[in-house]
């Protein structure tokens, strides 16, 4: 079954033997909201996309996992950062969900996305408050709403979930995302240092990998964000991991274009889903 929520995400459920299996595509939304109003080129702000991600793991489905995409891009509005993430100096007013100023706000990368390229702005002006509110209300918190329900209704239903959430990473040598240059590997999983899902579901897709030739690092230089630390609770039988995909493997950075090697990964990715429900099946 499928369903979705206007522009804001799209969601399916398995189509055969369900796995207690979540698959999630955060960032490959292309759909811009009319009240965007950036400024800065269309071009550089598409680099934050996550581009084709959700295709490539769409087939996840079909393997007994829940499939779950958001369709609004993350440089609206981010749903792999925290609310309180906020650069400050981009709002007209007193952002009261502010805990810290964190890193990635003062790297333009936190809730809202306030540079594209280094050293460009993507906004001419100051957010109003209410504009933020609107985008947290209506994009932001029903991404998390509908992700926690996929969530607890998987661990309730098997007593443990896995969460596989999926990203896209510029390879070396392209133009950097300010969150730090591509690492060069053609994968890189994130678990915040072990914290976010036990260490042999990290091991599995690390090993299916490896097997089918692909290069893969651990936590360096992506461990995982929000999402892997809002719902990996390995202790309470959730686990959450975040794989970053090298872009080189399947699209053209400068184009967006897909290149050749998206069927074929897309092929391994379906097969990393498959050998991922069979492990959670047989837990």
């Amino acid at each position: 079954m499928s369903t979705s929520l206007d522009h804001v995400l799209i969601s399916r459920s398995p189509l055969v033997d369900p796995a207690p299996v979540v698959v999630d595509s955060p960032h490959s939304g292309t759909d811009y909201p009319p009240d965007f109003s950036y400024i800065c080129d269309l071009q550089s702000l598409r680099q934050a996309e996550d581009t084709h991600v959700d295709r490539l793991v769409a087939d996840a489905p079909s393997c007994g996992a829940w499939w779950l995409a958001a369709l609004f891009p993350r440089s609206y509005i981010d749903p792999n950062r925290s609310v309180s993430d906020m650069d400050p100096g981009l709002l007209d007013g007193l952002w009261p969900e502010a805990e810290v100023f964190r890193e990635r706000a003062q790297l333009g990368q936190g809730l809202i996305r306030s540079i594209g390229r280094p050293g460009e702005p993507v906004y001419g002006r100051k957010l109003k408050l209410n504009e933020v509110r609107h985008r947290v209300a209506h994009y932001y918190q029903p991404y998390h709403e509908a992700l926690t329900a996929l969530v607890d209704e998987v661990r309730a239903r098997f007593g443990v979930v896995y969460l596989l959430d999926c990203h896209s990473m510029p390879s070396l040598g392209q133009p950097a995302d300010p969150e730090g240059e591509g690492p060069g590997a053609d994968f890189v999983l994130g678990d915040r240092d072990g914290t976010t899902c036990a260490g042999d579901f990290t091991a599995l897709v690390e090993e299916t990998l490896t097997a089918r030739g692909y290069s893969v690092a651990r936590n360096d230089p992506y461990k995982g964000v929000e999402i892997v630390r809002r719902y990996g609770k390995p202790h309470r039988n959730r686990h959450a991991l975040q794989l970053e995909i090298n872009r080189a493997l399947y699209m053209n950075e400068r184009t967006f274009e897909k290149t050749p090697g998206f069927e074929s990964l897309q092929a391994d990715l379906t097969h990393l889903i498959a050998t991922l429900c069979t492990f959670a099946r047989s837990g």
